[in-house]
């Protein structure tokens, strides 16, 4: 019984990952702002530098980092990376949302995948 839960799980982890390829653009990507960061499978420091970047050279009052699935605690990373050793008392985490989305797989079946949006302010 328990293998059985966990090979589902598994195929469960595998459509969220092709999922998240497939609707990259999708609703949680439409709101057009120039000072949000996606988080994907770039590598950490490119995601700290755009945030830093945003701060410092396009002079934003706030950036916001959104990520889903497996790649939320990259985001918690990057903004504590970019708040606390990079523009230390400078800026600060302002505000986090925590939600879900759910999508249907190739399959039919629906899938739920969380998500989260760190909101990063000047101080």
């Amino acid at each position: 019984m328990a293998e059985d839960n966990m090979a589902e799980e598994d195929i469960v982890g595998q459509e969220v990952d092709e999922i998240e390829e497939e609707v990259r653009h999708d609703k949680f990507h439409r709101d057009g702002d120039d000072h949000t960061i996606f988080v994907g499978n770039k590598p950490f420091m490119n995601y700290v530098t755009g945030v830093v970047m945003q701060f410092t050279t396009q002079n934003a009052d706030e950036v916001v980092i959104k990520g889903r699935g497996k790649f939320i605690s990259k985001c918690v990373d990057i903004a504590e990376v970019a708040s606390k050793r990079f523009l230390e008392n400078v800026i600060h985490v302002a505000h986090i949302k925590v939600d879900s989305e759910e999508f249907e797989n190739k399959e039919g079946r629906q899938v739920r995948v969380s998500t989260i949006e760190l909101t990063l302010k000047k101080k």
